[in-house]
Formats: structure tokens, C-alpha cells, sequence
């Protein structure tokens, strides 16, 4: 399966050209929030700073440190902000099933196109060198976008007695999903190279997830669970 809270890489996210808004009335942390975005999917990590965050604000230089105190305390906010819309869209998607294991399918799906749709919040989010990972708000919202995927194994692990760990078997899903969000392109090529045919995100995810099921279910006999 594919699927939760990933990162995907400046080098592998498609670029995508935005018009400035620059900042009159209403939101500026949020402003300044969406800039910080642009800049890192269309330079990168490593030419981000503060005053090109302003300066595509149409406010001062000084701005975005009064709001956020530094780099670190602004892409801090941004990765708080990607774990929110992580959980939104993953809960979102789970809703719509009550089969635990097509809800894991459902999750997969929605992880990977949160991934390519907002590739800026989601290269910073798991990232400790520029975020802070002890903030109170960070932790929480990545807390219940896990949640998502982790109730959902729980569900299936009983539902179908499963002798396997929960916490085992979440962490494999998440695993899977992460790795398709970076590896995907890399995968297409491997595919065309070698005469395959074409290949959906929606196929592999729905593949890599009844691999997972397939092996999660032939642990059974093979030791007890924790959960």
C-alpha cells in the first residue's frame, strides 16, 4: 500500500509556476505561509529565506520573522499546516468505506495525491534539520494524521484476527506509501525501459496494498500480537 506523511523531494516534485500574490488585507501568517510554499517548490530548500518569503508578500523584510521568529519557526508552521491537510484528506478518504482493507487502499490513494499536489508542505514536514519536531501543534497534528492509518490497521487486525503487531503493521503500510511518493517516477522509467505498459498511481497503490494484506495475513500462526 501506499499511503501516511511523507516526503517528497525537490529534485522528483513536477515545478509549478504560480502568479505572486502579493499580501493588502486579511491573513498575513497565512500569507506568508503560502510564499514560503512557492519558494521551496520552485527553488528548493536550500535558496529559501525570509526576505524572498516578504518580498513575494508585498510586505517588509522584517514580517516574517515578527510572526514566525526565524526560518525554522515559519517552516515549522508550514509542516503543522501539511499535517493538517493530511489528516483531512486520509480521514476523509477513509470514511468512505467500511472494509478496513479497501479503506487502506482509500488511504494509500489519498497520501500519495496529497504528496503531488503540495509537494512544499510535504518536503518539510518530516524533515528535523529545518522543522521543530518537539512543537506542541506539530506533534498534534501529525499524531492525528497517523491516527488515521493506524485505527485502520487496528480495525483490520481484528476484524480478521490477525496475529500480527499493530503497531508493526502500520508502520509497514506508511513505509510503502512514503516510498511510492519518492520512488514513483523512478518506477514509470524502470517500467517504460523495459516495454511495460503504462502504469496509475491508483493501480500501484491498489497493488502494493493487497501485497501488504497477502503477507499480514500469512503471519497467521507465525506468533501473537501485541494489540
Amino acid at each position: 500500500m501506499a499511503g501516511t506523511i511523507a516526503y517528497v523531494t525537490s529534485a522528483t516534485a513536477p515545478r509549478r509556476k504560480r502568479q505572486q500574490q502579493p499580501y493588502h488585507h486579511g491573513d498575513l501568517p497565512n500569507a506568508l505561509r503560502h510564499a514560503a510554499v512557492e519558494v521551496i517548490e520552485e527553488r528548493g530548500i536550500g535558496a529559501f529565506s525570509l526576505r524572498e518569503v516578504a518580498r513575494r508578500s508585498g510586505v517588509s523584510h522584517t514580517a516574517p520573522a515578527h510572526h514566525f521568529g526565524d526560518v525554522r519557526g515559519l517552516l515549522t508552521s508550514v509542516a503543522e499546516q501539511g499535517f493538517e491537510m493530511l489528516h483531512r484528506v486520509t480521514q476523509a478518504a477513509a470514511d468512505q468505506h467500511t472494509d478496513p482493507a479497501e479503506r487502506l487502499v482509500a488511504i494509500g490513494r489519498a497520501y500519495v495525491e496529497l504528496a503531488r499536489a503540495h509537494p512544499g508542505h510535504c518536503e518539510v514536514m518530516f524533515r528535523a534539520d529545518i522543522v521543530d519536531q518537539e512543537d506542541p501543534e506539530v506533534q498534534r497534528c501529525g499524531l492525528e494524521a497517523y491516527a488515521v492509518l493506524e485505527n485502520t490497521l487496528r480495525e483490520l487486525v481484528a476484524a480478521e484476527h490477525l496475529k500480527v503487531d499493530v503497531d508493526d503493521a502500520t508502520w509497514l503500510c506508511w513505509s510503502a506509501m512514503q516510498g511510492l511518493v519518492v520512488l514513483e517516477p523512478k518506477i514509470a522509467i524502470i517500467n517504460e525501459l523495459r516495454g511495460g505498459s503504462p502504469i496509475t498511481t491508483d493501480e500501484l497503490v491498489r497493488r502494493y496494498t493487497h501485497l501488504m494484506l497477502d503477507g499480514l495475513r500469512g503471519r497467521e500462526g507465525h506468533g501473537p500480537t501485541r494489540r
